[in-house]
């Protein structure tokens, strides 16, 4: 027996048309189903615990729709990206690819000059108006920028954008790279460090050279560690691994990775595991053989943590959401907010204490009860009146002793000091003194034709901007706008192959001659 729980809209997985669709319970599990009048019936897990669901369900949050938003709603989600009027939350990272060429080819790639036969490599002045657009982001600028690809290291100039993105007032640049340049040379490392980037995204799917084999084609795990070397070396000390997951192939070494990068805690702040999604046509078999969600992942963390990390530890990025309003209320500024989707993904914090051992924050807090305690002093605060701050703090203070239970609590962390400097600081030092004290562990689940609900399109918070003023989101870009945008702006691979040629040749001459002219 089906259990309806929500109705949406999707897409077909062939004809990319929208359709309605029914979230219903099954069997404990959350499925989507959709119909096609032209394709058929379809229909995929989308939650595969249905408790865990409804759980995270709780914490949907709606955003501040933007004061200036792109492009007009006309044709509907998710044609009108953006980000259009109907849009509900702004953007929190900005992705932008600075060339879809690469140093791999990996089977698993959505994005591949390979692939596509065309190069798109937006110019420096037009990555600028790129950056621009989401920086001009009202009420709340884009304060995250992530170059991508491809792979953003073999552009030459990577060091001058990421030069660019700081001019423009991004607090925080990163780059999302499988790591080859970088282990290939420290000071390159130290020279995008220099420039100011912030953080490595560093594609990591596994301990063991078997995953890589099977996602990347070859043994690439002895790179990934002298990469991670490199960054060490480079002082880059804000690293993210970002394993692909995909059933079969990694999915049993989820707790390897943790476990790594406990050990590798002085570089490493946060890992970002992945679901693999499903471009192009898939068997239902095949589908649901290969087939992670985030409740299957939350199961592999606990079982391969030995309990360490609980499945119950894991929250919606959107449940931290009274947190900026506090925040927002006590400084008196809009804040960033996490309003994605509540079922996008999920992630806790861990720390590590002096004996090694693993303690998630939501073993020694009582997250929802701090989180209420937030909401209602956000409220005050925006009551105003005399002393509203200091009245704020003191409540705070005097309830969070019995919030936090001290003997599970870390013994080298004074959390309520840390608390309380975050709650009043709220400044990007503050979180950053946080997160170097900790390690995020979370699990962003992208869409693919067959999973696509456009109620999570509407709220999502991770987007591309790109060539034309355009910010789009994430799972929308890559499944439904990348190839339009990239036929638009992009250049036959072979053509830019003759003209990179060409400029090369240029580039030698113009050296012999400005050599001889100094001779």
């Amino acid at each position: 027996m089906s259990q309806l729980i929500d109705k949406t809209r999707s897409i077909c997985p062939i004809c990319y048309n929208v359709i309605g669709a029914d979230i219903v319970e099954e069997g404990g599990k959350v499925l989507i189903k959709k119909n096609c009048p032209e394709h058929g019936d379809f229909q995929d897990v989308y939650w595969s615990d249905y408790n865990m669901y409804m759980k995270a369900k709780k914490h949907h949050e709606d955003g501040p729709k933007l004061d200036n938003p792109q492009s007009e709603s006309k044709k509907g989600c998710p044609y009108d990206c953006g980000l259009c009027s109907e849009h509900y939350t702004p953007t929190v990272l900005c992705n932008i690819d600075v060339t879809n060429r690469c140093n791999m080819q990996c089977p698993i790639c959505f994005a591949n000059a390979q692939t596509a036969g065309y190069v798109l490599e937006p110019t420096r002045e037009e990555l600028i108006d790129m950056m621009k657009v989401v920086r001009d982001e009202k009420p709340i600028p884009c304060m995250v920028v992530q170059f991508a690809g491809g792979e953003p290291t073999v552009r030459e100039d990577l060091p001058e954008i990421i030069e660019d993105a700081k001019k423009l007032g991004f607090t925080l640049v990163q780059i999302a790279t499988n790591g080859i340049n970088i282990a290939k040379d420290v000071e390159y490392a130290k020279e995008l460090r220099k420039r100011g980037l912030n953080t490595v995204y560093l594609q990591f799917d596994g301990v063991t050279e078997k995953p890589y084999i099977a996602a990347r084609g070859y043994n690439a795990f002895p790179t990934k560690l002298q990469a991670l070397d490199n960054c060490r070396k480079a002082g880059l000390s804000s690293v993210v691994l970002v394993p692909t997951l995909v059933k079969t192939i990694n999915d049993e070494q989820v707790g390897d990775i943790i476990r790594f990068g406990i050990k590798n805690l002085d570089i490493i702040r946060g890992i970002n595991f992945q679901p693999v999604s499903f471009a192009g046509r898939i068997e239902k078999e095949d589908l649901d053989k290969m087939r992670i969600t985030i409740p299957d992942f939350v199961k592999l963390v606990e079982e391969q943590t030995n309990g360490q990390i609980l499945a119950e530890d894991f929250y919606p990025a959107s449940s931290v959401v009274p947190f900026s309003n506090f925040v927002e209320a006590w400084r008196g500024t809009p804040q960033v907010k996490f309003t994605c989707h509540e079922h996008c993904g999920v992630a806790t914090y861990i720390f590590i204490d002096n004996d090694g051992k693993i303690i998630p924050i939501t073993h020694f807090i009582d997250v929802d009860r701090f989180m209420n305690l937030l909401t209602e002093e956000s409220e005050r605060l925006a009551d105003g009146g005399k002393g509203a701050k200091a009245l704020a703090i003191a409540r705070i203070t005097k309830e969070l002793p019995s919030i936090i239970n001290l003997k599970n609590k870390p013994k080298n962390l004074d959390i309520t000091k840390l608390l309380i400097s975050v709650l009043k600081d709220g400044t990007v030092d503050a979180l950053a003194d946080f997160s170097y004290k900790t390690m995020l562990i979370g699990c962003m689940h992208f869409q693919d034709p067959y999973n696509f609900d456009i109620e999570r399109v509407d709220r999502c918070a991770i987007h591309y901007s790109v060539q034309g003023g355009k910010v789009i989101p994430f799972c929308t870009f890559n499944n439904i706008h990348r190839e339009k945008i990239e036929r638009k702006y992009g250049v036959p691979l072979e053509e830019w192959k003759k003209q990179h040629k060409e400029q090369k040749a240029k580039h030698r001459n113009l050296k012999s001659l400005s050599y001889s002219s100094e001779n």
